[in-house]
Formats: C-alpha cells, sequence, structure tokens
C-alpha cells in the first residue's frame, strides 16, 4: 500500500498580503481565499491586540513567525553584540509565537561569507541556538532552521547533523522545498531531513531562467512551472509521514493574486 498523502494546511507569508487595508480585512480576505493562516515577521511593530481580535474573529491561524532579523544580525557574527541582539529578537518571536496560537519561529541559523567561516558560523550559531532553548523550553514553541541561499549547510546530511549535534525536540527544520532546486533536488532532502522538517515554505525556480537569465531570475517562475519535481515531493514527504502546514513564499499582491498563489499551491499537493 503507497504511504498516505501529506495532509497539509495552507499559509503564506505576511508581506506577501498587499493593499491598503486593516489587519482585520487582510485576514478575511485570506481566509475567504481558501488559506488556513499566514505567518507573521517578529519582531514587528503592529498591534497585538488588532492581530489577536482579527484571528479570533476570522478563525484564520498563526501557525508561526518569521524572524525579522537574522539576516540583518546574523547568530554567525563574529561581534558579539550582533549576535546578541538576534537572541534577544528570537526570544521576542518565541513570546509573540506562543501569544498568537502558533507552534515555530522560523529562523535563518547563520551567514557564511568572506568575513565569518564555514566553521566559525557553525559553531557560533549553535552556541548561541544553545542558549534559546530555556525560552523555547518555557513557550513550548520550535525553532525551525530554514534552508536558504547562506552559503551554509549545503547537504542533507549535514543539516541534519547540525539539528542532531544540538539535540533538542524543540529545534528541527523549516524546509524550504524552491531553495533547493538550484544545487540539489528537494525529495532528496526530505528523505535524510524525515522527522527533523517541522514545516514547508512553497516556491518555484526554474534551472533553465537561471541558465538564460541569472541566478536569482530562476525564482521568477510561477509554483507549478519550474522544476520543482511535485509529485516525487509528495511521495517523499508522504513516506516520512509529513503533515501540517505549508507556506507559501512568493511574489505577493493584491486579491486576485493571491487566489491565484491559493489555486497553484492546491494544484501542488494534488500532484
Amino acid at each position: 500500500m503507497a504511504p498516505a498523502r501529506p495532509m497539509v494546511k495552507k499559509s503564506l507569508k505576511w508581506g506577501m498580503v498587499k493593499g491598503d487595508m486593516s489587519i482585520m480585512d487582510k485576514f478575511k480576505m485570506l481566509k475567504e481565499l481558501g488559506y488556513d493562516g499566514v505567518e507573521l515577521d517578529s519582531p514587528h511593530d503592529l498591534d497585538h491586540k488588532d492581530i489577536l481580535a482579527a484571528r479570533d474573529k476570522t478563525g484564520l491561524e498563526l501557525p508561526g513567525v518569521v524572524n525579522s532579523v537574522h539576516w540583518k544580525s546574523p547568530l554567525s557574527s563574529a561581534d558579539p553584540k550582533v549576535r546578541a541582539t538576534c537572541v534577544e529578537s528570537m526570544k521576542t518571536a518565541l513570546n509573540d509565537c506562543k501569544m498568537y496560537g502558533g507552534t515555530t519561529v522560523l529562523l535563518v541559523p547563520a551567514v557564511v561569507n568572506a568575513e565569518t567561516s564555514y566553521k566559525d558560523a557553525y559553531e557560533r550559531s549553535q552556541a548561541e541556538i544553545r542558549k534559546l532553548l530555556p525560552t523555547a523550553e518555557k513557550t513550548g514553541i520550535k525553532i525551525a532552521l530554514e534552508n536558504v541561499w547562506n552559503n551554509f549547510l549545503l547537504s542533507p546530511m549535514e543539516a541534519a547533523r547540525y539539528v542532531d549535534e544540538i539535540d533538542h525536540p524543540l529545534v528541527g527544520w523549516y524546509f524550504d522545498v524552491g531553495n533547493i532546486v538550484r544545487y540539489g533536488w528537494p525529495e532528496h532532502w526530505i528523505e535524510v531531513l524525515d522527522k527533523r522538517i517541522m514545516k514547508l515554505d512553497i516556491k518555484e525556480y526554474s534551472r533553465k531562467k537561471q541558465s538564460d537569465e541569472g541566478i536569482w531570475k530562476g525564482f521568477q517562475v510561477e509554483i507549478m512551472e519550474g522544476d520543482c519535481n511535485w509529485p516525487e515531493v509528495n511521495k517523499a514527504l508522504a513516506k516520512i509521514g509529513y503533515s501540517g502546514w505549508a507556506s507559501a513564499e512568493v511574489g505577493g499582491g493584491d486579491r486576485e493574486r493571491l487566489a491565484e498563489v491559493s489555486k497553484r499551491m492546491d494544484r501542488v499537493f494534488a500532484a
């Protein structure tokens, strides 16, 4: 018997929702378009009361938040003050997520560049994440590390090892399917990361556009029109028994645009 298809709840990032509308009206629109939830950035300057009122009125869930500081002040920085800034922002995000009824804070764990070596990024970021474990335990919120183009954790075996070395049930992966296509196959990563995957980000990537127009142009393709092999991704997700949230992370826009993204996400998990 084939594994059951992944049961997925559909979300998107708050920054995709464009237009001069109140938080309440945006939540209502997203619910009408078939989304189950939306992920906010944190820390942020929105009004918590407005967010909670919109959640309670519409039934739109807040499954998690995305740390808003990890690129500007990475945990891999040589400057202890910069690392401390990110740690404090994560504490805020963990508490915000608990308030919203979510389960994860998305964190980019480190950035490797000419100034920050791979070895230093690895050791510093693990040490800083360990400092966050008491807050994660207190809130019950998971720290979900995302694979991004940060020149770090470039193979699934290494990504799994990084989490296993931290060795805590509240630390895992927020797996971005499209981010892998440039240099690998998402289904291979899913096989290795297995139960470490806490949530999914959904986007596309075109190797042809990368080759013809440049690396970043590869993302400029609609969901279901790039090189993600969604049937194989679904098979891999089913094999590890994944069920839970999948969040669109693509170009947003108005109601019409977000309706199109919603339909394309439905097609992904019907593939």
